[in-house]
């Protein structure tokens, strides 16, 4: 995220009941190697005429199309790759949320290409030792989450593709499998490793295809009550794109011969016809997933985390209205982190003009709030999350981590500092949240 019980919660849900929960299960691996083109596009075959038995059987009965599943009002908190390392954390973590009054959890499972469940595309992740840890940290929250009645939302990065100074040792990494799919500049030079992410290029057909055939295997696997896309956009803020250097992606030939068919130019041409292009490239994807998911799993919602002022999004081309508008979204987390508590709210506002066709969860974090106490400071984020009650209904709050630190409950007292403000989010948090269960 870039910068960023048993308690009712007063949540009912909205149509359906919960689906049973499946036991997800490895996929069945060939014992050859297959080319990546071809495996994509069997897994792609496969999955269709799957979708097109089923909705020809159900066709008589119900019809093929069914609304995702949203549960209103949302009581949402981003969990991070960081926040478990073993199954006890998650059980924990899933115990945590449900006692201070949240009823849906965002779980990050994908960080930077490779995964924190059993994947056919992508190796586990280092966080994991890079090899099977012998349990599956998205199955397991699933069903801690479901047993407490929570949602649980499978959270994925989907542009970044590694992060850190030093290439990934295992050769079937994207990073090292697929150097092509990755960002080049103007001088032909591939992005540079630094203590960010580099990135896949959504500019090419068979990156998206790829990323499209990734989330459809966790769809297809997983009794996820939704899918959570986050870095759906360029991450191109420095160090990605060093400050000052004038460095501009992606220029790879395969980009480039896809521009130029699409518009006649060069990049270099018209400055504002290329960033509309890559923003039209980032909105494909987007498309392309929404398409994937009702049809893999048609009540699971697909969200997305997007910066709350437009403006600035569209620096990374990201356009999150214009997924709104044509329907290829369901749900939008506004990241819309700033002290400020005026600003909070004048940045939710232009997201609820015209005629709605997602539902808006504003997104608050604990900030800095210099000068304040930690009383003081959590107050304000209360604040925070009234007005973006009032204004949706709805709240998410980043993160866990802000509240939690390993190992610690609701009843956790620590001697330190940080936890001791830990302590007092905690009881602020809950507070509020009791308050708006019993409909105060």
């Amino acid at each position: 995220m870039t910068q960023p019980t048993p308690v009712d919660t007063g949540s009912p849900l909205v149509a359906h009941p919960r689906p049973k929960l499946r036991a997800a299960h490895r996929p069945l691996r060939a014992s050859l190697p297959m080319p990546m083109g071809l495996r994509l596009s069997l897994f792609a075959l496969r999955s269709s005429l799957l979708s097109l038995l089923l909705c020809t059987s159900l066709l008589a009965l119900a019809g093929c199309a069914t609304s995702p599943r949203i549960r209103e009002p949302m009581r949402a908190v981003w969990v991070t790759r960081g926040d478990y390392r073993a199954p006890e954390d998650v059980t924990r973590i899933m115990d945590n949320c449900a006692a201070l009054g949240f009823n849906t959890v965002l779980f990050q499972v994908r960080g930077n290409g490779t995964a924190f469940y059993r994947s056919s595309f992508e190796p586990w992740a280092d966080e994991l030792g890079g090899q099977d840890p012998g349990w599956d940290p998205l199955a397991l929250a699933i069903e801690e989450a479901h047993a407490r009645q929570l949602d649980l939302h499978a959270w994925v990065n989907v542009m970044p593709a590694w992060r850190g100074t030093k290439p990934p040792a295992n050769p079937e990494q994207l990073y090292n499998k697929r150097p092509q799919w990755f960002w080049y500049d103007q001088n032909g030079e591939r992005q540079a490793l630094s203590d960010f992410y580099v990135s896949l290029n959504p500019c090419r057909d068979d990156v998206r295809l790829y990323l499209v055939g990734v989330f459809e295997e966790l769809a297809r696997n997983y009794s996820i009550d939704g899918l959570h896309l986050d870095y759906i956009r360029f991450p191109n803020e420095p160090p990605a794109t060093p400050r000052g250097s004038g460095l501009d992606y992606p220029y790879d030939d395969e980009t480039l011969r896809a521009y130029r068919l699409a518009t006649g130019k060069a990049p270099q041409d018209d400055k504002e016809a290329w960033n509309q292009w890559r923003t039209q490239q980032v909105t494909q994807l987007v498309a392309e997933i929404h398409a994937m998911l009702r049809r893999t799993r048609p009540q699971a919602p697909l969200s997305a985390a997007a910066g709350s002022v437009r403006e600035r999004a569209r620096a990374h081309f990201q356009d999150a209205r214009a997924w709104m508008d044509r329907g290829i979204i369901d749900v939008l987390f506004l990241m819309n982190y700033t002290d400020d508590p005026e600003e909070f709210g004048r940045r939710i506002d232009p997201w609820l003009e015209g005629e709605a066709k997602a539902v808006v969860v504003p997104g608050a974090w604990f900030g800095r709030h210099p000068g304040k106490t930690p009383e003081d400071a959590a107050a304000a984020v209360r604040a925070q999350l009234a007005t973006a009650v009032e204004k949706t209904g709805n709240l998410c709050l980043f993160s866990y981590g802000s509240l939690f630190s390993k190992g610690e409950t609701m009843d956790t007292v620590g001697e330190s500092g940080a936890a001791k403000t830990r302590a007092t989010r905690r009881a602020v948090l809950s507070a509020y949240l009791r308050e708006l269960a019993a409909g105060k």
